[in-house]
């Protein structure tokens, strides 16, 4: 027989450090029926027949959040055998307001009491078998980050699911509120089950909409316990959810006086609170991250180290990502790969022993392409490494609440900085990050504008056109990614002053985690994850994507007849790209080339070199930085053309994957093909601004249609910013936004 147990807790309390102790590798990862917000379960190690369930971290059990609601609609509908509840010892009173609602469920709970080797650090004491007293419930403690004590808090919730015997409840409510949530434990006895009476009781009280809704009770129950109800908040001088919320955490707080003793005085500091006035400081704060930041990227994707030695990179070259790259472009997918292959594929004469297309496709089709983007994954494993450090050592958090206060005035909430950061690797887990804003359109809105950031996969983009026309100078890459943010906060101002997203962004609640040392076992895991989903798209979407461009450049029609061509002007590749290239002429780069480049950057922006040294005839094994390929494209743009087109590739729509992951995160297809119909929009426009009146100031391009467009285009850019918001004041407020959330 199959038991499940839920694993509940509150955000950073150590859950998913514990969830991924317990099962290992046993996971599967997914999304909770028609919603964006990620489920985990997986096995416990060594009972097969145990599956634990990893809810979303939550404060409480009200519908006020995604998370929220899909933790207690599972708690309550799927029934699960037992509850283990994850609890920060450190941070004891916040954590246990949703102890008391879990036992109030009547499944059997299991209190652990995380990061006691804190506790103990700061001299501090937890009285557990106090606690599991007044709590009514088994308290055990533990130390996920030490591996300590989670194994057995798992068993006891395994044994307590087997007697299926939940504790008693304890006695929270007092007075005329105990009375009155009896009186309606007694009216709904017959619509509920037992084990759950309290709960709905509860609820019913605090008229939460969506319950009232699911017992649909008749309107003469309403008006009666509606009255009971009235009757306690004219008593208490307050509105029922209030009532409850004061009532639970002053319980709360008669049970920590009785089971907690501190050390430290109330008004001291903890080491946490002393870092965080100076990484979180008014003035130094963006300083500090700007340091932190410039080291994660010089680190991953810096100058490597090994050209120091011919003196091609700068002095304080510490690029270990790069040198891995280089490494796996010029090495293993240079000479070691292709050997390999040409072992089976050649005879002793160098001649090939099958086909000259099946040659074609295996070496210049499917191990050039795929290779080519397989040799960045040094670099995006090395920047997901470190940011993984600094998620897991708290830092990220404090990012988050860093950069609130400057994405608030454009419309943005700090947690939106969070997808933004992350897809500077890699755009697809962004994306996936802005799961963590709970406001439905802050959340619309941040992944409408997540992949303007440049990604690791548009690098290679930048570094071409920083090589091949401006002299490999820096400034490429660092307009590279003020522009990615100018279209983010130009996008916020503009969206915002529109009905679908007027109103302030979501109250910005965050708990900010204590520092500790990070584990090794989470941040590789993490690491390998998100490092996982790139080498993946190498193996599935650009393989399909790298025999396809292989077919179109190497086939095509000559003299009537289709056959392998010599001349990719003569190709597929060239005709389709010739119908379409007129589009993107008052850009810059109206030719089939530039074209076919560009789309094949929607399969994966990795492309979009390979495909330029392909329709180029330089080779498809070419890197950014070959000296052919350069010569190559200075040769085929101009400076402003190149720059035109690198700022449209960077702006425009994402790589396939990355719009996998705007539809499962949008939920809606109307909204998919918005958000990607923006951002083509918004590129087609800058890149239409930079080029005509870039052109028309340095005396490149001529007055004519295209610049008029330009023009009026702009004008309505600087209007749209200025205008007055006439929904300022939509949506404003604490109300509104629970409202919303509802």
């Amino acid at each position: 027989m199959q038991l499940n147990i839920a694993l509940a807790g509150n955000p950073n309390c150590g859950k998913t450090t514990l969830f991924n102790a317990l099962t290992g590798s046993s996971q599967y990862v997914g999304n909770w029926p028609g919603v964006t917000v990620e489920k985990k379960e997986g096995r416990l190690k060594g009972r097969k027949d145990v599956v634990i369930q990893d809810l979303p971290g939550i404060y409480s059990l009200s519908p006020y959040t995604l998370e929220e609601v899909v933790a207690r609609n599972y708690l309550v509908q799927e029934k699960p055998d037992a509850i283990l509840n994850i609890v920060d010892g450190t941070n004891i009173e916040r954590n246990l307001y949703l102890t008391t609602q879990l036992i109030e469920l009547g499944i059997p709970v299991v209190v652990a009491v995380n990061m006691m080797d804190l506790v103990r650090k700061n001299g501090d004491q937890i009285d557990l078998e106090k606690l599991g007293a007044a709590l009514g419930c088994r308290v055990v403690q533990m130390s996920a980050l030490k591996g300590e004590g989670g194994r057995e808090a798992a068993e006891q919730a395994v044994a307590l699911a087997q007697s299926h015997q939940a504790g008693e409840l304890p006695h929270v409510f007092t007075g005329s509120v105990e009375h009155a949530i009896a009186h309606i434990e007694e009216s709904i006895a017959s619509l509920v089950e037992e084990r759950y009476l309290r709960w709905y009781a509860i609820k019913v009280f605090e008229r939460d909409e969506k319950v009232l809704e699911q017992l649909n009770l008749t309107g003469e129950l309403k008006e009666h316990l509606e009255a009971h109800i009235a009757d306690c908040e004219r008593e208490l001088d307050d509105d029922a959810e209030s009532i409850i919320t004061n009532q639970r955490y002053a319980y709360i707080s008669a049970v920590v006086g009785r089971a907690v003793k501190k050390k430290r005085a109330a008004h001291s500091m903890s080491t946490s609170d002393k870092i965080d006035r100076i990484v979180t400081n008014r003035v130094l704060a963006l300083p500090i991250f700007a340091a932190i930041m410039f080291l994660v990227y010089a680190i991953s994707m810096g100058t490597s180290p090994m050209a120091l030695f011919d003196g091609s990179g700068e002095a304080w070259g510490i690029g270990i990502g790069t040198l891995g790259t280089d490494w796996a472009n010029d090495t293993l997918f240079g000479q070691i790969v292709p050997d390999l292959f040409n072992r089976f594929l050649l005879d002793a004469q160098g001649n090939p022993v099958v086909a000259g297309w099946l040659y074609s496709l295996i070496q210049d089709g499917i191990v050039a392409g795929v290779g080519a983007v397989l040799g960045f994954v040094p670099q995006m494993l090395v920047l997901f490494l470190l940011l993984s450090i600094l998620e897991d050592v708290g830092y990220m958090a404090r990012i988050a609440f860093i950069m609130d206060r400057i994405f608030r005035r454009f419309g943005l909430s700090g947690k939106s900085f969070i997808p933004m950061l992350v897809a500077t690797g890699c755009g697809v887990p962004g994306i996936m990050a802005s799961r963590t804003i709970e406001q439905d359109r802050d959340r619309k809105m941040t992944v409408m504008t997540t992949g303007f950031i440049p990604c690791g996969a548009k690098m290679p983009i930048i570094g071409l056109f920083a090589g091949a026309l401006f002299g490999d100078s820096t400034w490429v890459a660092v307009s590279a990614y003020f522009i990615g943010m100018a279209a983010v906060i130009l996008s916020g101002v503009l969206l915002k002053k529109t009905r679908i997203f007027a109103g302030d962004p979501a109250p910005f609640v965050m708990e900010l985690p204590a520092y500790h040392a990070p584990t090794a076992g989470n941040v590789l895991r993490a690491t390998w994850e998100r490092g996982w989903s790139f080498i993946k798209r190498a193996g599935t979407v650009i393989f399909l994507s790298s025999v396809i461009l292989w077919f179109l450049q190497g086939f095509g029609f000559v003299d009537g007849a289709f056959q392998m061509v010599e001349d990719n002007n003569s190709s597929l590749l060239a005709a389709i790209g010739g119908v379409i290239a007129f589009l993107f002429a008052p850009l810059g780069f109206g030719d089939w080339q530039s074209t076919v480049a560009t789309f094949t950057g929607l399969i994966a922006k990795e492309n979009v070199v390979s495909t330029l040294s392909v329709v180029l005839q330089v080779g498809s094994e070419a890197a950014e930085d070959d000296p052919a390929l350069l010569a190559a494209v200075g040769l085929h743009f101009s400076a402003l053309s190149a720059y035109s087109f690198m700022i449209f590739n960077l702006l425009c729509a994402p790589c396939f994957a990355a719009m996998g992951a705007i539809k499962r995160e949008m939920n809606n297809p109307k909204w998919t093909l918005g958000a990607i119909g923006y951002m083509c929009g918004f590129a087609y426009t800058v890149s239409l601004i930079v080029y005509q009146l870039g052109g028309l100031a340095l005396g490149l391009v001529s007055f004519g249609p295209a610049t008029v467009a330009a023009i009026i285009l702009l004008a309505a850019l600087i209007y749209l910013l200025v205008r007055k918001n006439k929904y300022a004041d939509q949506g404003t407020g604490l109300r509104a936004v629970a409202a919303a959330a509802k």
